[in-house]
């Protein structure tokens, strides 16, 4: 009797185990949390300041891929978060700036802009944005393609880009916040009106509160010893505030008051509580299908851009999006439980220090301008060959040239681009200078020849590529930018955490473009149509 028991209780035992395997076979959620311009390094400059719960938790807990390097140019938020998502490149997912220029019909086009899509939740064109841009699928896509579409897919950011490209094209919802109410705002290509929820969430005026009160630092001003002083001159001001430094008078902004907003950290704090409100009202992580929350932290990149990433504020954004972080990871535990979510922490780019700081320090570093550069060019052409405004355009570190110079004759037009290309290499803060078209003919490095192949886009980029020496940017002085191929700007974070993962690191080279794949490893499920990244198989169990 006591061997039928301790059999019977064996069998109960065995298949309890294989029925709980079966029902973790996916995780209830996976949720990506890209944190707009932040710096690889980040993960360990403020690590000894963090908490247990946050950033140290993912890396004590997870798996951090140390060396994941961007392979596209330009390193913009645009094409970060389609290489994320898409596991592709600019090439193939058509995404190769935030902006670019068309030439045939003369016109800038917006990466999700779209004329036919209407606001919803605001009378302002804010909303008029889609996917359509996009020219692959994503991660996020799949998912849904792989159970019929049942998996819900919804996509949040502060920016339209982050939670748009991240979303995909068969997103359940994508919302993003609207200057001119202050609120949550969406598509019609995803819905007619705005859900209940969103409507009371935004009725609580959250923002309103937050920019009543001025933003001082989270501990005292003289703890922050990885930041240099906080007077600095290069660094800029949210808006009309009156100085740039601490405390910074939220209360005292009236106009644009939104817009300044966005350049607080307590964009992050809002961001995750809507997050945190979605994956409620929506019953997200709760049906019978693994869902997909793509989460984008835009105001780290609004204040590295105006501040620059040695200054006070970058610092105190961190200690308070670690807080932020620790938060969130605390309602997953108690809303799925831990180990049956997985969560995703990655970067869509990068920063580089400002080139003042950077100059104190005697390291070589510079200002570019772009239009002025662009009017030197187009005189000089003038002068020589007597045709007017050879290059019509310079964007995401690429000049357009005139397509009435297919008109000239092939050898005219041919020796004028040649012409710009080497009165370009002469400047001497650019590393290198190459026809996107006919890279193959000129002695470029190898590193950079396979950064424009992946980045050329036959009907989307330009015609000349510029590379700056490492340390030059284009802006003036004030705060920072990103953009180069450089590490500062192309060493990202991605540190992969919760369901299905191992503990541990990594430090040999991967890709942010081997994401989305190693996504579809660990979901079974095909990877994104124009996908040319690997898993990463040290991340799995």
């Amino acid at each position: 009797m006591k061997i039928f028991f301790r059999f019977s209780l064996f069998v109960l035992v065995l298949m309890s185990a294989q029925l709980l395997k079966a029902q973790n076979s996916s995780p209830k959620i996976v949720v990506g949390l890209v944190v707009d311009q932040m710096r690889w390094d980040y993960l360990y400059k403020y690590k000894d300041r963090y908490g247990e719960d946050g950033f140290n938790r993912l890396l004590s807990k997870g798996f951090s891929c140390e060396n994941t390097i961007i392979t596209h140019l330009p390193t913009y938020t645009a094409v970060g978060h389609a290489g994320i998502y898409t596991g592709s490149i600019p090439a193939f997912h058509g995404i190769v700036g935030n902006n670019w220029y068309d030439k045939q019909s003369d016109k800038m086009v917006y990466c999700t802009g779209d004329s036919s899509a209407k606001t919803i939740g605001s009378n302002s064109d804010a909303g008029k944005m889609s996917s359509a841009n996009l020219q692959t699928t994503t991660i996020t896509d799949e998912l849904k393609l792989s159970n019929n579409f049942q998996s819900k897919v919804i996509g949040i950011s502060l920016k339209d880009r982050g939670a748009i490209l991240p979303a995909g094209h068969t997103a359940n919802a994508a919302y993003w916040f609207d200057d001119a109410t202050g609120g949550w705002i969406s598509s019609s290509c995803y819905m007619n009106a705005l859900p209940q929820w969103v409507d009371e969430f935004n009725n609580q005026r959250q923002p309103d509160n937050y920019m009543s009160v001025p933003w001082n630092t989270l501990y005292p001003l003289d703890t922050y010893k990885r930041s240099t002083e906080d007077n600095k001159s290069y660094e800029g001001k949210i808006h009309a505030a009156d100085s740039n430094v601490f405390p910074h008078r939220l209360d005292l902004i009236k106009d644009n008051k939104y817009d300044a907003f966005r350049h607080t950290p307590f964009g992050n704090t809002y961001t995750l509580h809507f997050a945190k409100e979605a994956i409620k009202s929506e019953s997200l992580g709760k049906g019978k299908t693994t869902d997909f929350l793509a989460v984008s932290l835009s105001s780290p990149d609004y204040i590295g851009h105006t501040f620059g990433p040695d200054a006070v504020e970058v610092e105190d954004t961190y200690l308070r999006l670690d807080h932020d972080i620790a938060s969130f990871l605390r309602f997953l535990d108690d809303n799925f439980g831990k180990n049956q979510y997985l969560v995703f922490l990655s970067a869509d780019h990068g920063v580089a220090h400002n080139v003042r700081y950077m100059g104190e320090h005697n390291i070589p570093s510079g200002n570019i301008r772009a239009k002025e550069l662009q009017k030197e060019i187009n005189d000089s052409v003038l002068s020589r060959y007597n045709f007017k405004n050879a290059v019509v355009k310079v964007e995401n570190a690429q000049m357009y040239l005139n397509k009435q110079l297919m008109n000239e004759p092939l050898n005219l037009s041919t020796e004028i681009e040649q012409y710009i290309i080497t009165m370009l290499s002469q400047k001497p803060f650019i590393t290198s200078v190459y026809s996107l078209k006919n890279s193959y003919k000129y002695n470029v490095p190898e590193v950079l020849r396979l950064l424009s192949e992946n980045s050329y886009h036959n009907k989307r980029s330009g015609d000349i590529q510029l590379v700056l020496n490492p340390g030059y940017m284009e802006g003036s002085g004030k705060g920072s930018t990103h953009g180069n191929w450089s590490p500062y700007d192309a060493h990202i974070p991605l540190v992969w955490f919760g369901w299905g993962v191992r503990k541990g690191a990594l430090n040999r080279e991967v890709h942010m473009t081997d994401i989305a794949p190693t996504l579809a490893a660990l979901l079974h499920i095909q990877m994104p149509n124009g996908c040319v990244g690997k898993v990463i198989e040290e991340v799995l169990k």
